[in-house]
């Protein structure tokens, strides 16, 4: 197959970044994501403002894709294949917890043994990481990101749903064993839950070197219970880790990076900041994403989707999904438009998108 042009939107952006979530199941109930549990809903009632009702409930028993609609190792492989035809270089795999689906390391051998991606990483909550890290890392993981929200044991279940502060921990140390290097480690700041812990998890990166990322609260949860005044900016992140720490600035790696980044000032430790709503990063967007039943979005805000299950099972070539993809991209949003009006929040929650 040779394509006669690459991935690029009419907005003159490049595609070279795809994140391909295989699963929309998780085994954890974020706030920010999958707020199910009681303490999340109880947060949220009693933080609500302005004319949302205040017997908001989060939404309980989300219903699954059937194994019927959740694309085949074979066929998210052949979606990579073809889009690194047309240029992309990089994949994240997601979830949901990318880790909850079996065999998952031979789906990173496969797309490993492509030879066309230079960047292969996953994104996990780190329950089950321990267990599968050395046959990921055998299969061609090149790094892993982490979430980890809260220090403290209680907190830490109150936002997830779950007691699994000592498994991520666990984690963290295993991917510095395996060098699945840089380790990235994520949190979602959300005002009134864990913000009065920013300092911390600054010293935690100093304390076990890796890129502690710290991102803004943004509106993908599916009890829709965001609201503005639960983002913490990411201005205010930084300012209150400069009070208490030494930071210099890096420069950027790529100009789609997503955070900005400082270094603590001792060995590899850094801040990333991730701000979506008060400083969007969209005119650079280099990235698209591949839901676990096989949509593309071209945005994470997008209120449409692009399905590639009929294409992919239908016996359509490869240049005509190439084609697809081609089109697909031309169509992508200049950016979201979250805090301005007429915003319609996406259908699906971050555990159904993939992040």
């Amino acid at each position: 197959m040779t394509p006669s042009r690459g991935l690029q939107d009419t907005h003159n952006r490049i595609i070279r970044d795809l994140r391909v979530s295989i699963t929309d199941r998780c085994n954890f109930r974020c706030a920010y994501c999958l707020p199910e549990t009681e303490e999340a809903a109880n947060f949220y009632r009693s933080n609500q403002t302005g004319n949302k009702p205040s017997n908001r409930e989060t939404k309980l028993g989300y219903p699954w894709k059937p194994k019927s609609q959740i694309l085949s190792f074979e066929e998210i492989t052949r979606i990579i294949r073809v889009a690194s035809s047309l240029g992309v270089n990089k994949v994240r795999i997601t979830g949901g917890e990318p880790l909850l689906r079996r065999n998952v390391e031979s789906l990173v051998a496969d797309i490993a043994t492509l030879g066309t991606v230079d960047d292969l990483s996953l994104t996990s909550n780190g329950t089950h990481f321990p267990r599968l890290a050395k046959r990921l890392k055998d299969a061609g993981l090149s790094r892993i990101t982490l979430s980890l929200d809260s220090l403290d044991r209680e907190n830490f279940k109150k936002i997830t749903g779950r007691d699994g502060l000592d498994d991520v921990r666990e984690s963290i140390r295993l991917a510095k064993t395996l060098d699945l290097t840089p380790v990235k480690v994520n949190a979602v700041i959300i005002r009134g839950l864990n913000d009065h812990e920013i300092e911390d998890l600054a010293k935690f990166a100093i304390d076990e070197q890796i890129v502690m990322r710290m991102i803004e609260f943004m509106p993908l949860d599916s009890g829709r219970a965001w609201q503005r005044d639960h983002v913490v900016p990411g201005a205010e992140i930084l300012q209150r880790i400069k009070a208490r720490f030494s930071l210099s600035a890096l420069p950027s790696q790529h100009p789609a990076e997503t955070a900005t980044r400082w270094s603590l000032g001792e060995g590899c430790a850094e801040i990333g900041i991730i701000a979506p709503v008060t400083q969007p990063f969209c005119g650079q967007c280099n990235r698209i994403r591949l839901t676990a039943d096989g949509n593309i979005r071209t945005c994470l805000f997008s209120v449409h989707e692009h399905d590639l299950k009929p294409m992919l099972r239908d016996g359509s070539s490869d240049d005509a999904l190439a084609s697809m993809l081609q089109g697909i991209v031309l169509k992508k949003e200049p950016g979201h438009r979250i805090d301005q009006p007429g915003f319609v929040q996406p259908e699906r929650s971050m555990s159904c998108i993939g992040g």
